[in-house]
């Protein structure tokens, strides 16, 4: 095991269209990143907006283009999604832009609404050097009211897509196992995936498994991620030592959502078929429509939020099946795989 102060970071965050909370960001990151050997890196994934050339001189202005943890400031050229952005900067850190020629031994994804406290990313950094088994380390997020997220899961299944969509105490307690959103854990604890908002990931263990999957353009991408990394022996750990404020879906508009989006729906299939096949993606979206069906059955005679958008469960059968459950063509972009020396 190595001292943190010989392992070196590459903290990456993605920008679209939030040139002024990005910068929040970054400075938050340079902040917490002192006395860590490493680099910033922000990347403008094509926000058409200014965002970039606005970006490049506030860094350059406020001299963080040099110093200890240097900030540069890359253009994706192309919005291709929240894992496209990433790898454009994980890739140019593997490429020989990092100081000193250095490889980056993690890199530390940030979203661009999420600010580090000044001992989160030591931590992370701290218990994966201490930990070989370990290839993603998440933190603790928690909103500008100080309520904490869930952000620790488990890996989605047709069980817990029939529980999440039902809404039945007497289910719930019995597939408790396969609820996918976990209790916010207490204590440093396992999880299958973790929310990308704040999360640390071994280079190591990226050169075996490969990048974000970039047929994915919103949502599921560190799912599916992460789920290559444990079926490769990688764990993900939740530490709540490390403490990240995240104000969300501030690049999504999320909870401005009326209808669910295609690439919500798009990556939500292409999950479950590239990871269970044609067959347990159609298991999947069944189950999430017989448990849809009884919850709204029950609404009749209950008075209830309904719990999801206008017409989610027809929009979801709609796509899945004029899709024909087939999975996302290749990208043009695909991630780069690299294998151990």
């Amino acid at each position: 095991m190595r001292g943190n102060s010989l392992a070196s970071v590459l903290t990456v965050i993605l920008n679209w269209r939030t040139a002024d909370m990005t910068l929040r960001a970054a400075e938050a990151a340079r902040a917490a990143m002192q006395g860590i050997s490493g680099a910033i890196t922000i990347v403008d994934n094509a926000s058409g907006d200014g965002s970039f050339d606005r970006m490049s001189r506030a860094v350059q202005a406020r001299g963080w283009d040099k110093g200890e943890t240097p900030v540069r400031v890359l253009q994706s050229g192309q919005n291709g999604g929240f894992g496209a952005g990433n790898n454009h900067g994980i890739r140019a850190g593997l490429q020989g832009d990092f100081p000193a020629g250095q490889r980056p031994d993690y890199v530390y994804v940030l979203n661009s609404d999420a600010f580090p406290e000044p001992g989160a990313i030591r931590t992370l950094l701290g218990y994966l050097e201490a930990h070989p088994e370990a290839g993603f380390a998440g933190s603790y997020i928690y909103g500008e009211d100080g309520a904490a997220h869930q952000t620790a899961f488990r890996f989605p299944s047709v069980a817990g897509e029939f529980e999440s969509h039902l809404r039945l105490g007497l289910v719930s307690r019995l597939l408790r196992h396969k609820i996918v959103a976990m209790p916010v854990p207490q204590v440093t604890a396992r999880a299958g995936w973790m929310a990308g908002a704040s999360l640390m990931l071994r280079q190591d263990m990226l050169d075996q498994i490969g990048l974000f999957d970039e047929r994915f353009f919103l949502y599921f991408e560190e799912t599916d991620l992460m789920l290559r990394g444990a079926r490769a022996g990688w764990q993900a750990v939740y530490l709540p030592e490390s403490r990240v404020m995240h104000i969300g879906s501030v690049s999504t508009g999320m909870r401005q959502w009326q209808r669910l989006p295609g690439f919500w729906l798009d990556s939500r299939l292409h999950y479950f078929t590239k990871n269970h096949g044609r067959s347990g993606a159609i298991a999947a979206t069944l189950a999430a429509a017989l448990g849809g069906g009884l919850w709204r059955a029950r609404l009749l005679v209950q008075t209830k939020e309904r719990g999801d958008p206008p017409y989610y469960l027809r929009d979801m059968l709609k796509h899945h099946f004029r899709r024909r459950f087939r999975p996302l063509p290749e990208a043009k972009n695909a991630p780069v795989r690299r294998e151990k020396a």
